[in-house]
């Protein structure tokens, strides 16, 4: 049993020793495919046309190479991307051009429309530069938005919301996109001045997906370790105390006309609150929320003993999830934080969720239901 129980111990440090290795390997592209970003005084306008004297003295990012259906040579549809910044927002331009005439294809105008249906533009942003965590913000060729967060490395959750800005202008040989993304809605590391970014593309009409820094076609579009580097020409301001409050208020009548009964007024009322306390560090609070809101699951039917794990939709739990979720697997979760609220209604409670540094990750929660 000694040489048994050591034997498994040696198994146990090679596999630590080989997921050490492989999560301290370096991103690939950071070193070739740089580009520098400026701050701008200008106001630009988000409205599809990019005019503005800040977009001329931008740096491009172009000669954007396939990622399917093969990820050699460059791409067909060619993208060119600028990219600025001010006080306020991260802008990003992009000119899609379109070397098959007619129209394009269009499957759904919702928000968070489904990637691999619909021409669209995305950047995926590495604030932390951690091949780990970090941000999706897309536009379809019709002007539809979509946004999602991105864990461990290329696992998109596209539940999560925010606003931001965006415009889309047609033309016969390309269709031209304009983001204004607001640095309130990411969490980054106050003094750094590198962030992994990538730019990827779908156009259906040429069936090509593709990238300005090269992703291996077995790899997902949003992969990080393969982004680019985002040069900042000075570190980001430091950003104050912010508060968001969501308040809500419902009623209800009812009346037993056939018991002859008088009317019952019922009343309820709470709301969520979000303070970012830092760049990288934010407490949501929420009082008696209220889920009705939330957009409905999709229904399946279970057909063996093993429960069902719905996605999260409830933006409380969103943001930095993968600190309590990725533990254990599809079928065995220690937690999961559907069931909070699902029997018994939530009364209030608190989350912590941020990054203290480069190395370390902080997140605590605490739900009272009742």
């Amino acid at each position: 049993m000694p040489g048994v129980a050591r034997f498994l111990l040696i198994c146990l440090f090679f596999l630590y020793g080989e997921i050490m290795l492989y999560s301290q390997e370096k991103a690939v592209n950071r070193n070739k495919y740089l580009i520098d970003i400026f701050r701008t005084d200008e106001a630009i306008k988000i409205d599809g046309v990019l005019n503005e004297q800040s977009w001329q003295d931008s740096e491009t990012a172009r000669n954007f190479t396939r990622v399917t259906p093969v990820d050699t040579g460059y791409a067909v549809a060619q993208t060119i991307v600028v990219i600025t910044y001010d006080k306020n927002y991260l802008y990003v331009g992009a000119v899609c051009y379109d070397p098959t005439p007619g129209k394009r294809p269009v499957e759904s105008l919702r928000r968070d429309f489904e990637f691999n249906k619909n021409d669209n533009f995305r950047v995926h942003i590495d604030t932390y530069n951690n091949q780990t965590n970090g941000y999706a913000f897309g536009v379809s060729a019709a002007g539809a938005q979509c946004e999602g967060v991105i864990n461990n490395g290329n696992q998109s959750s596209f539940t999560w919301d925010t606003k931001w800005k965006s415009a889309v202008k047609s033309f016969n040989d390309r269709w031209v996109a304009e983001m204004a993304i607001p640095f309130r809605s990411l969490r980054y590391l106050e003094g750094e001045k590198e962030w992994g970014i990538n730019f990827g593309r779908l156009d259906l009409k040429t069936n090509e997906k593709s990238a300005w820094a090269p992703v291996p076609r077995q790899f997902p579009h949003n992969s990080l370790p393969h982004a680019g580097t985002l040069m900042w020409d000075k570190p980001l301001d430091k950003a104050g105390l912010r508060l968001s409050i969501i308040p809500y208020a419902t009623s209800t009548i009812i009346k037993n006309t056939e018991a002859g009964e008088s009317v019952k007024w019922n009343w309820n009322a709470g709301f969520d609150t979000k303070m970012i306390l830092s760049t990288s560090m934010n407490l949501d609070l929420t009082v008696n929320p209220d889920y009705s809101q939330v957009e409905e699951d999709r229904q399946q039917t279970n057909l063996d003993r093993f429960e069902l794990f719905y996605p999260e939709r409830r933006q409380f739990f969103l943001e930095n999830s993968d600190l309590f979720a990725n533990l254990g697997n599809s079928q065995a979760r220690p937690f999961f934080s559907r069931r909070i609220g699902l029997n018994v209604p939530v009364e209030f409670g608190g989350r912590l969720t941020g990054r203290i540094g480069k190395k370390w990750r902080i997140g605590m929660m605490d739900m009272q239901t009742g």
